[in-house]
């Protein structure tokens, strides 16, 4: 067996523990490194170390630091309340507020998971308390998510663009960033809309006086009755939750400060987030002890691992193999459809990241032939690797699953497995059919 077969299945194999076992993709990873650099590669230390992405590495601490900040001198749940006084309690706007919410946070740093921990449970709540389906609600979370998961300044953005950028392929940030907006916008408007969005018309949100709606009484029923029993009160936020602090105010000025120093002038993400973030911790060192601990480490640990096992295959040359072999299928759209599809299917049950850090290397060979345009493959893989997160077997999907009150929970399971499996069948296609074949890029 050649040695890059041998990694090749050793790749296979850390996704099979990692989805099987709950162990860190990362970890096994760095193991596997180790193990398939020294004794299949003849690599050293320094040698496996090559591969490992110091510059995510910053983006990722510095960019979660400075969300934990927020989320924890309360700015994140400020954020949630205004936006919901935004629509005056008017229920059909809800599930777009919640859309728009997800989409925003994850725009601005939050990883998704995290975004979608803060708004599920809040989001879910209305769903039961106003008789709104809760596949619509939470497909509109965590489609919300993902709609701002590749913004520039975005963890998912931060590292596909600095994939992209070391395997020296021509990239386009705000393509890939309004690829996956446009798509998960397209799919939440499909799902609004089949899932009952439109009957929602007309309808105040009761308790909404303070917004200066007037309301309406309490639904005796809600209209989806198979999945949840009584109606659920909706949460009241809180004079702590609403005022605006000067942390608070602090806090959405580094975040716009954030902003405009990547997109403006071209900043370093990760060195400007640790900036903002030690600043804000030097005047409010109460909010750094607790935003310390929620820097996400599980997913710096999974994307240095993969990248750095990635790094041992190309050292190896197993990247320029697996993408000849690719090539050599002799129908490069075949290939490209093949991969997106791998992608979307490996990502309803594993990491999204992980996979992500995985393909795009595998895929460098064969879209330097020029065949396909390698901004819209970037863009057709991202998509499908994560639109899929609505799976209850991602992480994603298993938050809004937990935080649905009131509901038959294994029918509510089943829906959202069969809505995942539709996604996994449709999406890579029609992803490939609008991003890859045009050729962009």
């Amino acid at each position: 067996m050649s040695p890059e077969l041998i990694s090749i299945l050793v790749l296979v194999v850390v996704f099979v523990i990692a989805t099987t076992r709950s162990v860190n993709m990362g970890a096994l990873a760095f193991a596997a490194a180790f193990g398939v650099g020294g004794l299949v590669a003849d690599l050293d230390a320094d040698g496996i170390f090559a591969g490992f992405p110091g510059d995510l590495f910053v983006v990722l601490v510095g960019v979660t630091h400075l969300f934990a900040i927020a989320r924890a001198n309360g700015t994140t749940d400020w954020l949630v309340h205004a936006a919901v006084r935004l629509v005056r309690g008017r229920v059909a706007l809800i599930p777009w507020v919640m859309f728009a919410l997800t989409g925003a946070l994850t725009a601005i740093g939050a990883v998704s998971p995290a975004a979608v921990a803060i708004v599920a449970p809040i989001a879910l709540s209305f769903a039961a308390r106003y008789g709104i389906s809760p596949l619509l609600m939470g497909a509109m979370v965590v489609h919300g998510a993902q709609a701002g998961g590749f913004s520039p300044i975005s963890i998912y953005g931060s590292i596909v663009n600095g994939i992209v950028e070391r395997e020296n392929l021509p990239g386009n940030e705000m393509v890939l960033f309004l690829s996956s907006l446009a798509a998960n916008l397209v799919i939440a408007g499909v799902v609004f809309v089949v899932c009952g969005g439109l009957k929602l018309r007309g309808d105040i949100a009761a308790g909404s006086r303070a917004a200066g709606a007037a309301p309406v009484p309490q639904k005796a029923a809600p209209r989806d009755a198979g999945l949840r029993t009584d109606p659920t009160p909706a949460p009241t936020p809180s004079t702590e939750t609403t005022n605006l602090t000067p942390s608070r105010i602090a806090t959405l000025t580094s975040l716009l400060a954030l902003v405009v120093a990547v997109l403006a002038f071209d900043l370093d993400a990760g060195l400007t987030a640790i900036t903002l973030a030690v600043i804000l911790s030097t005047l409010w060192p109460e909010d750094s002890r607790k935003a310390t601990g929620q820097i996400a480490w599980p997913t710096v640990l999974l994307i240095c691992g993969v990248l750095t096992y990635i790094g041992v295959l190309d050292e190896m040359g197993t990247i320029t193999w697996a993408g000849e072999g690719v090539g050599n299928i002799g129908v490069p759209l075949l290939a490209a459809v093949l991969l997106c599809y791998i992608g979307a299917l490996v990502s309803a049950f594993a990491s999204s990241v992980g996979i992500m850090g995985a393909l795009i290397p595998l895929a460098v060979p064969f879209l330097e032939r020029g065949e396909i345009g390698a901004i819209g493959m970037v863009a057709a893989l991202a998509v499908s690797a994560t639109v899929v997160d609505v799976s209850p077997f991602s992480t994603n999907g298993a938050l809004v699953l937990a935080a649905a009150p009131d509901v038959d929970r294994e029918r509510f399971f089943r829906q959202l497995m069969v809505y995942g499996g539709i996604v996994v069948a449709v999406v890579p296609a029609a992803a490939w059919l609008v991003m890859v074949v045009p050729g962009w890029g």
